[in-house]
């Protein structure tokens, strides 16, 4: 089930991933009505009571037209005889201060994907309470870099994932200085990895 569902929504090696033209809606709990006029759109059912409405459809149509980026870039990169999507870092913070601080965090998040060289295109934060936790995603046209932080702790965990000519390793001192940590952690998987 896990596979066709995986196929229907184009999660497969012959999908196009910059074909944004398409709708994708995913419902989730039993049964599920689906309308969709004109465009091409999938609708996958994975049990519950859902409504799903695509191109003009009813009041609950909570269907959210994201801007597309088409700059014909292709974002596999060659180094040292391997090819490759992108680097994605692991990197831990250790006795971190200032993880509460939402403004911050966005400005830090922001200035390190400026400095690697990456295309900002959305950034989204939650400030959780009482302890002040932030988790949040910086979108990126080249993947994106997340962050949840524990304040009490002095820890946050971040993922830096960007593909083509970007450089992650440049976050790093951004958010060493932002955060000032005790000791940092950083792990690097290259993802894509052409056989």
């Amino acid at each position: 089930m896990a596979h066709a569902l995986a196929a229907n929504l184009g999660m497969n090696s012959e999908a196009n991933p910059r074909n944004t033209q398409g709708t994708t809606a995913v419902a989730v709990g039993g049964s599920t009505t689906a309308a969709a006029v004109g465009g091409s759109t999938t609708i996958a059912a994975v049990g519950g009571n859902n409504n799903v409405a695509a191109e003009g459809g009813s009041a609950n149509d909570t269907r959210q037209d994201w801007p597309a980026v088409d700059n014909g870039k292709d974002y596999y990169v060659t180094r040292n005889g391997v090819q490759y999507a992108g680097t994605h870092l692991l990197i831990d913070l250790w006795g971190a201060s200032r993880l509460d601080d939402i403004e911050l965090v966005e400005d830090a998040l922001r200035r390190s994907a400026i400095d690697a060289g990456a295309t900002i295109l959305h950034c989204h934060l939650h400030h959780f309470q009482p302890n002040g936790g932030i988790s949040g995603v910086l979108v990126l046209a080249e993947s994106h870099i997340s962050i949840h932080s524990w304040p009490e702790r002095g820890y946050a965990a971040l993922d830096v994932f960007m593909c083509g000519e970007c450089d992650p390793y440049k976050a790093i001192p951004i958010l060493k200085s932002a955060f000032t940590p005790d000791f940092v952690t950083v792990a690097e998987n290259k993802r894509g990895l052409v056989p």
